[in-house]
């Protein structure tokens, strides 16, 4: 019994790395990734970085908070429509594989997306801008449990039963800048009002910044070990909703 057990984990995360590696090679260029994923938050940075008194090591912090925050968040709500469109995800869900080992795997490919672009941004502070790392195991730990966390958030919106990827791209956007203007990204947690705080301390981006200061500037307000608490609990709240709609929406007959 024991062995069936560990050969039925074996399969799933089998199953599970096909999915990865197919959405890897089949999306990650296609132009709405490029767009929302990789070139938006580089714009959204430089916007609002230019003609600011910002030591370098500050803006790499800030660039690799927003770099993950918003390719992770823009897979699921581009790649599982367009699979829906096209045909390929009802098969995924009548494949023999259960529904959180499908849904975890669409959450790594926008954690692997947005740690590979945060990864480009870190090698260009280190190389460019001579950017040194104070601490960085909690920087690795940092960027796996932000792109999780913020993955799944995006999950949420892209299990909407819809096949048209724009019927999601705007609501998921309204909610990432929401959730941008709240946070401790563009000012800091130690200048922001006591009610802006309280507000601040609902998004997780909040928290993803804070654990990026400490990793890169040795210094934040709040307990690392919170942030990474709070980013993987979020993570996990997070695929709450995707398993409801999906159940959900295979009763409707979606």
């Amino acid at each position: 019994m024991k062995l069936r057990g560990l050969q039925r984990v074996g399969d799933e995360l089998a199953q599970a790395w096909i999915i990865v590696a197919k959405d890897i090679r089949v999306h990650y260029l296609r132009p709405g990734m490029i767009m929302f994923g990789f070139l938006m938050p580089f714009f959204m940075f430089f916007s609002f970085s230019v003609r600011r008194a910002m030591a370098a090591e500050q803006g790499v912090a800030r660039l690799l908070a927003l770099t993950t925050f918003f390719t992770a968040a823009a897979a699921g709500p581009f790649i599982i429509p367009l699979e829906r469109r096209l045909g390929t995800y009802d098969r995924l869900l009548a494949a023999p594989m259960s529904l959180l080992t499908l849904l975890l795997s669409k959450t790594a490919v926008g954690a692997v997306f947005a740690m590979a672009v945060s990864a480009v941004s870190l090698l260009v502070g280190l190389i460019v801008f001579r950017v040194t790392i104070a601490q960085p195991w909690l920087l690795a730990a940092g960027a796996v449990l932000s792109s999780f966390s913020f993955s799944a958030l995006g999950l949420i919106f892209g299990s909407i039963p819809t096949r048209n990827p724009g019927d999601v791209q705007m609501p998921s956007t309204l909610l990432r800048w929401g959730l941008l203007f709240i946070s401790g990204v563009f000012v800091p947690l130690a200048e922001m009002s006591t009610g802006a705080r309280l507000l601040a301390f609902v998004s997780p981006l909040t928290y993803a910044q804070d654990l990026m200061n400490h990793a890169v500037l040795g210094a934040a307000m709040l307990n690392p070990w919170l942030d990474l608490a709070v980013l993987l609990a979020s993570g996990i709240l997070c695929l709450l909703p995707p398993v409801w709609m999906h159940r959900r929406s295979r009763q409707l007959g979606y």
